[in-house]
């Protein structure tokens, strides 16, 4: 078996051995295999400048037997997203060895951490981060569907765009927001806020938006609304929980936003249960009916570096002695 970047020669491969009628949208999935698989020159970077997915297949013979994409955090490429795991029924093993691959080679080039987010129904496959490959579960994240949203008459929020200079502030609400035990591998930095300049290679879309307090101009909350396909849209929220901000108001907002470019679409809101203000939103998205279509685990693997305890000091080991 050998493991080997993935490249356009192999796609006509992936499409023949890999089933894929379990993927709800197989014209977008292949849409993004071919984008990667012609993506050579952000392999050849060093990993502080990468930013574009990369996907690599474990191969028997010239049978492809799984496949896995990784993608680097924009703005922190030491973390590291894998987003696609693929591999033939009941071949466990297979997925195990392309996360194994990954976390050694991203490992060496500087990663710091790795993150995985699986629907928790995958019992199999979340045996495979947790007992095969050392992740741990951090948390939970849902994806509640907005279909049934009405929207009701409230005062309108104030956001405006957000900017680069923002991005501090920014990191310091998601950072303030988080549970504490959640903290040293789910903090983020600035740098993940900001807009860089080969945003528009990436296969998403993303507006984003700042509510600041009329007053002290604080930044009080963050918003915002995500799409790959410019069909389904995912609304995310970060607000401070020493203000009283009204979800209707924000969502109210958001929806009027997409419904300015598009007139036919599908809205989901995101949960993240590992904040301080989780109960409130959930308790929130009951009350307006709302239903969670989708619960994903938040597994993590991190690497630690030592702290040096002495500058230039020995340490003694004996090996193979057994003192009575």
């Amino acid at each position: 078996m050998r493991i080997k970047r993935l490249t356009c020669f192999d796609i006509p491969k992936i499409n023949k051995n890999i089933e894929l009628d379990g993927i709800k949208d197989t014209a977008r999935f292949q849409h993004e295999l071919n984008n990667e698989a012609l993506i050579a020159l952000n392999f050849l970077v060093p990993l502080k400048y990468k930013f574009l997915p990369e996907s690599y297949i474990l191969l028997e013979q010239d049978e492809i037997l799984g496949l896995i994409t990784v993608v680097p955090t924009r703005g922190n490429p030491y973390k590291i997203n894998i987003t696609k795991l693929i591999f033939r029924q009941n071949f466990y093993d297979a997925g195990k060895q392309l996360v194994e691959f990954v976390i050694a080679r991203y490992g060496a080039k500087g990663a710091v951490s790795f993150c995985a987010n699986v629907d928790q129904a995958h019992k199999e496959l979340l045996n495979l981060f947790l007992s095969g490959c050392g992740f741990r579960q951090c948390s939970y994240e849902n994806t509640w569907d907005l279909s049934n949203f009405k929207p009701v008459q409230t005062q309108k929020a104030h956001f405006r765009y957000c900017q680069n200079s923002d991005a501090s502030d920014i990191a310091k609400l998601y950072n303030a927001e988080l549970n504490s035990l959640y903290k040293p591998s789910m903090e983020r930095i600035k740098q993940e806020y900001r807009e860089p300049f080969f945003a528009g290679l990436v296969n998403f879309y993303k507006n984003r938006y700042v509510l600041e307090d009329a007053m002290t101009h604080r930044l009080i909350a963050y918003l915002s609304i995500t799409t790959s396909d410019h069909k389904n849209f995912t609304i995310d929220i970060s607000t401070n929980d020493g203000y009283q901000i009204s979800y209707d108001e924000v969502i109210n907002f958001a929806l009027g936003e997409i419904s300015r470019r598009k007139t036919n679409f599908n809205a989901f809101v995101k949960h993240r249960q590992y904040t301080k203000t989780a109960d409130n939103f959930e308790k929130y998205l009951h009350e307006r009916n709302l239903n969670c279509i989708q619960t994903k685990c938040v597994l993590i693997k991190d690497f630690y570096r030592p702290v040096k305890v002495q500058e230039n000091a020995l340490q003694i080991f004996f090996l193979g002695e057994t003192v009575n």
